[in-house]
Formats: structure tokens, sequence, C-alpha cells
């Protein structure tokens, strides 16, 4: 018998993985599931996870000496509303930095975007004027807020 493929996302974090794993436990809450980790190394060093985050599945690694994340790859959180975009992109920012459009890093390095679903009607509004004051609005953004696309 075989197994179907699966896709899952590999995060190298350099020499902290278990402190990435409580990060995002705590930052996602409920959300975030821990499948398996592997055993720490002598000097107390996890190496290895697979978790979740909202159902995305992730292989976690914390050996030294990885490369850093850079910004040609991020993970993107649609959120329900204000209060998530808000509660997220300060957990993510903390320790992290702010960028612009919805863009976020945590104090890993990992490149977030948080952008709420309501974003979209006011982006794919029907009038174009609409739609345009959105867009070149968002483009001034850094943390995503929602009553500032619309007059």
């Amino acid at each position: 018998m075989t197994q179907p493929t699966s896709l899952k996302t590999f995060l190298w974090f350099d020499g902290n993985l278990a402190e990435a794993i409580d990060f995002y436990r705590e930052t996602f809450g409920s959300g975030f599931t821990l499948h398996s980790a592997g055993t720490p190394e002598a000097d107390g060093r996890l190496m290895t996870a697979d978790f979740a985050i909202y159902g995305h599945e992730f292989i976690g690694m914390g050996w030294p000496g990885g490369p850093e994340f850079n910004d040609s790859i991020s993970l993107s959180l649609n959120v329900d509303g204000q209060d998530e975009v808000d509660r997220l992109w300060s957990a993510i920012t903390t320790d992290g930095t702010a960028g612009q459009c919805g863009w976020c890093k945590d104090k890993f390095g990992l490149s977030w975007q948080v952008s709420p679903i309501q974003m979209r009607d006011w982006l794919q509004h029907q009038d174009p004027a609409v739609s345009a004051y959105a867009w070149a609005a968002m483009r001034k953004m850094g943390k995503i807020v929602i009553d500032d696309l619309h007059e």
C-alpha cells in the first residue's frame, strides 16, 4: 500500500526551534497544533518538530547554523475582522518588525502577511473609484486598518 503525497512547509530555525514552538503556540492559541517533537539533543535543544498553524502543516528544524529567513516567501494569514488583525499584528511584531501592506516579520525573521478578509470588499469593489481608493490607501499602510480602506 502506498501513501498519498503530502506537502508541508519546512522551516529552519537557527538553534531556537523550541522557542519558536512556544511563540507560535502562544500567538495562535487553539489554531496551533504540535503533532510531534523529536528528542532534544544532549544540550537540550529541540531539533525537529511537526506542527500545524490553522491547519497548515510545517516541519521545523532547530539545527544551528541555518540560513536566515528572507522576504522571498511569507505566510499569509487571512483573518476575520480588525480585532484579529490587531491581535496577530501585535503578537508578531512585538519583538519582530512591521512592514508595508500587511507584511511583518516575527522575532525569528519569518515573514507574515496579516490580511483581513474584509479588505477584499474594498479592493475588489465594483465601483472602480472605490477600489482605486482602497488600493491607494492600502499601499500607505503598515498594519491593515479596514476602516481606512474607504471614505
